[in-house]
């Protein structure tokens, strides 16, 4: 029987190096190892343009190929017919292709030759395995149907969009055996995620933030492609590194609001989904493993899926909290706390938020907080609805993208990371309590304004 493409994709990871055999215009024959090959669909393949050599040269002159791909279990061998039909140097594939050629870089101490040019997409004509004995396959990892179908039934039984997030993580660790993951958020000017939870880290860096572009998670949301790594790379990776640089470079005056992106520190296996719903982009949801080639084909996949689902059920919940939000009933002043005051100082320039000389959060979720306690302090109010705050002129919530409840998550949760003595709980549908157990002092800073110099994160 002939084998279908999307049958051998495993044979296409890079644990064994291609072997591909050109032609020249003459009839000259060309044979070469291959640094990559990515499965584009059951028709088509690309393969890494990374250097203008003879298989190049052969190619534009005469565009048939014979490729040879090995699969990295049993060690069979397959030969594909191909013909070679376009380049490409930007987009979703040729960006999946350049993070994926930079782990394999790293991996093999080539990380200052392997640069990719290009994504050569060949269309695949016919397959045959090659004779031979071959090992027996490993024994069959846990169905990835069946976890998926699992963490489907957790996210269909949600109700609320915090607990949205925490099955979501739960069933990824109780079913995928996926032990490190996080979910990011797009803000409202669509141009960077911030972290809104996560699962496996020592600290879990809720209200952390990444660009759109940078890393797997930004090249991922920006490209709105699944990206995976199957090894280590300086070239993608994240948090104390970076933040070492930069403080290296004479530039830790900057990073006194920067909450560091969780992450491990020894990751060798990465892969980031983009969540998106009806057609626009919500967030990312990443994982990553210490075990290099952690996640295959099937894996992306079935987190793809996961995803798509995830996205579906943000958007209704979200809008199904708008519909059912209650008004807010007049209320008795509070008792006065009691103890030493604590100074909150608002920073107009970026909405930072410090409570003494500890940083709390920024943005959006710092200009909630902001009118929340000013309200608190000066009218004594501590109950607060939805609905007035995303029609409040002092926050200046983007639009509806910006969901105002997955800020309102972000901000409980830092609050209660940092043991502040202000909290905020749920107190009904679309409603919030703010409690202070301790006397609130207020101080505004204007445009440029200097920050505590012993501020945390």
């Amino acid at each position: 029987m002939t084998p279908r493409l999307d049958a051998i994709r495993e044979c296409l990871e890079g644990a064994v190096p291609g072997i591909m055999a050109t032609c020249a215009a003459d009839g000259t024959p060309n044979v070469a190892y291959l640094s990559q090959t990515e499965y584009v669909d059951g028709q088509h393949i690309a393969l890494s343009y990374q250097f203008f050599n003879t298989t190049r040269r052969n190619i534009l002159a005469n565009p048939e190929a014979r490729l040879i791909v090995t699969h990295p279990h049993t060690g069979e061998r397959f030969r594909l017919r191909l013909r070679y039909l376009r380049t490409e140097t930007a987009g979703p594939l040729f960006e999946r292709m350049k993070a994926k050629l930079a782990g394999i870089a790293s991996h093999t101490g080539m990380s200052g030759v392997f640069r990719l040019l290009g994504s050569d997409i060949y269309r695949v004509s016919a397959i045959e395995r090659i004779p031979g004995a071959a090992l027996a396959p490993p024994p069959p990892r846990a169905s990835l149907l069946a976890a998926l179908r699992a963490v489907s039934a957790r996210i269909a039984g949600c109700r609320e969009l915090d607990l949205l997030f925490s099955d979501t993580l739960d069933g990824l660790e109780a079913q995928f055996d996926i032990r490190h993951a996080m979910v990011l958020l797009l803000d409202g000017a669509g141009t960077r995620l911030y972290t809104i939870a996560s699962r496996g880290y020592e600290a879990s860096g809720v209200g952390s933030e990444i660009p759109l572009g940078q890393g797997v998670i930004g090249v991922a949301a920006r490209e709105g492609t699944p990206i995976r790594i199957g090894y280590a790379t300086l070239e993608y990776a994240y948090g104390r590194a970076i933040r070492a640089a930069a403080e290296a470079n004479g530039l830790a005056a900057a990073l006194e609001t920067e909450i560091p992106l969780p992450g491990l520190a020894d990751s060798a296996s990465q892969l980031a989904v983009p969540i998106r719903a009806a057609g626009r982009l919500l967030g990312v949801l990443y994982v990553e493993s210490p075990h290099n080639l952690r996640f295959g084909y099937d894996d992306e996949d079935a987190l793809v899926a996961l995803a798509g689902q995830l996205g579906a059920t943000m958007l209704s919940l979200q809008q199904a909290s708008e519909l059912q939000e209650e008004v807010v009933v007049p209320e008795p002043p509070p008792q006065p706390s009691e103890g030493r005051p604590v100074l909150v100082r608002h920073y107009a320039e970026d909405d930072s938020v410090f409570l003494d000389d500890d940083y709390l959060i920024k943005g959006v979720a710092g200009s909630i907080f902001w009118a929340l306690v000013r309200d608190h302090v000066e009218s004594g109010r501590s109950t607060f609805s939805n609905r007035e705050l995303r029609l409040d002129p002092r926050i200046r919530l983007p639009d509806l993208s910006d969901n105002l409840e997955a800020r309102l998550i972000l901000l409980r949760r830092r609050l209660n990371e940092r043991q502040a003595c202000v909290r905020l709980e749920k107190a009904g549908r679309g409603r919030l309590l703010l409690t202070a157990w301790r006397p609130l002092t207020l101080v505004e800073v204007g445009q440029g304004g200097a920050r505590p110099d012993s501020a945390c994160c």
